[in-house]
């Protein structure tokens, strides 16, 4: 027995020692992760432990952390081993907040205005009155998006919602189990697709453009003063970044170790051409949010104007984006709204920026938001994904989506008046999306 376990406790200790080890320079960063996603799972999504961990967290090597959940305060400490302890708290209205050694509590909230009338969804929330289209085939459509989701005990496509809209009509929606239309899911990425939609809206009301310069005064002295608008909404900018999220790099650094996320790429030199080096950077999408902060005199004016003057307009009543420990909109990746509210995001640009009558945003925004960059080969806009250089072969190249990490998509397809929400854990091609739309799109002739 003594040598069972002399023989069964040194590997053992071997094997911790080496993943400590190896892991130990990520720790910050793994823990950081781990509390920060448990706790907005927890308190804003509603949502338990267990399915978090075997879900959200089954990210090597994120599940080594240990959670420890405290519904009293609304937080969440994360250790890997006992090491490098993190914690987040949940602040109603601004979601969870990874906290730094030195956090001084913030009092500060958006206000919302929550739409309610007694249209139907999408313009409100009431049940929509049943619409048969004859030149959908329902049975199939059905078909299609059941192959979106795993059998059960399979853990391959691992897709939580699927929703499609067709001429402003839900035909389709499906939930995987532990999921339903109520479950508020983490867009992610997509969220940068709403930081262009703000930006919209300052467009329309005259206070920016898209050609501007001098940005910020940080930048007055350098080159970087000659960096547009435009070029940080196509990620076209030149400035340095490296956005890879198996590694310590600037956007894990960023995400889970910054207080002030807007200063990241803020400080980063010129390293290429404006306009000839396209490189895709969460960093930029919260330095956008910095530049929309630097347009009003107050934060509270900051905060408020991103629901008053789109989220809450469009009855986007569940989405809640995420700050960090400064107070600033993480525009680029804590975004959170029921599948039924990021289709309501889809049908604002499918609908050319108008909704239930009134022009949100300029048709010409929406135009330009899905004008392809320089040196993107037709795979991306002004914060938006295309498939103009046909990434996606069966599907219409005028397809644009907002795209988030582990496979998060609003897909719009003008020439075929759809939207089509997927929110899941798998990217393509794990999830193969062009088999997945391209079935979705033969269903309806």
């Amino acid at each position: 027995m003594k040598k069972l376990v002399k023989f069964g406790i040194v590997p053992l200790l071997i094997i911790v020692i080496g993943v400590v080890g190896y892991n130990y320079p990520r720790l910050n960063i793994i823990t950081g992760f781990s509390a920060k996603s448990v706790c907005s799972c927890t308190f804003e999504a509603k949502r338990d432990l267990q399915s978090i961990e075997a879900g959200d967290n089954d990210i090597n090597p994120v599940y080594y952390a240990k959670n420890v959940i405290n519904k009293e305060e609304k937080s969440v400490t994360s250790t890997v081993f006992g090491l490098k302890k993190r914690k987040a708290i949940y602040k109603k209205g601004i979601g969870c907040i990874l906290l730094p050694k030195d956090y001084k509590n913030q009092k500060f909230k958006p206000n919302r205005t929550f739409l309610k009338n007694e249209l139907p969804f999408p313009y409100g929330d009431l049940p929509q009155k049943d619409t048969i289209y004859n030149n959908i085939n329902y049975e199939a459509l059905q078909n299609a998006v059941d192959n979106a989701f795993d059998k059960e005990g399979d853990t391959i496509k691992r897709t939580r919602a699927v929703v499609v809209i067709y001429k402003n009509k839900l035909i389709v929606e499906k939930y995987a189990p532990g999921f339903t239309k109520e479950t508020k899911l983490l867009g992610w990425s997509m969220t940068k697709s709403i930081t262009n939609a703000v930006l919209g809206v300052l467009e329309k009301q005259g206070k920016i453009a898209i050609s501007q310069t001098s940005l910020f005064l940080e930048w007055k002295n350098d080159n970087r003063s000659k960096i547009t608008l435009n070029n940080l909404l196509q990620m076209n900018s030149g400035l340095e970044w490296v956005e890879d999220y198996n590694n310590i790099s600037d956007v894990t650094k960023m995400l889970f170790l910054d207080q002030d996320m807007t200063k990241t790429q803020l400080n980063k030199p010129l390293i290429g051409k404006p306009n000839n080096s396209w490189n895709y950077s969460s960093g930029t999408t919260n330095l956008l949010s910095g530049f929309i902060r630097n347009q009003f005199k107050t934060h509270q004016e900051y905060l408020d104007f991103w629901y008053k003057e789109l989220i809450d307009k469009i009855g986007m009543n569940s989405m809640l984006i995420e700050t960090d420990a400064t107070g600033n909109y993480i525009g680029s990746s804590y975004g959170w709204a029921t599948a039924r509210d990021w289709a309501k995001f889809g049908l604002l640009y499918l609908n050319e920026g108008s909704w239930n009558g009134e022009q949100i945003l300029n048709k010409s925004w929406v135009d330009y938001s899905k004008t392809p960059t320089n040196g993107s080969n037709g795979q991306y806009g002004a914060q938006f994904w295309l498939n103009d250089g046909g990434v996606y072969p069966n599907v219409p190249k005028d397809l644009f989506s907002c795209n988030g990490y582990q496979g998060q998509h609003v897909f719009i397809i003008p020439s075929k008046d759809i939207v089509v929400v997927r929110l899941g854990l798998t990217e393509n091609p794990e999830f193969n999306v062009d088999a997945f739309l391209s079935k979705i799109l033969d269903a309806i002739n």
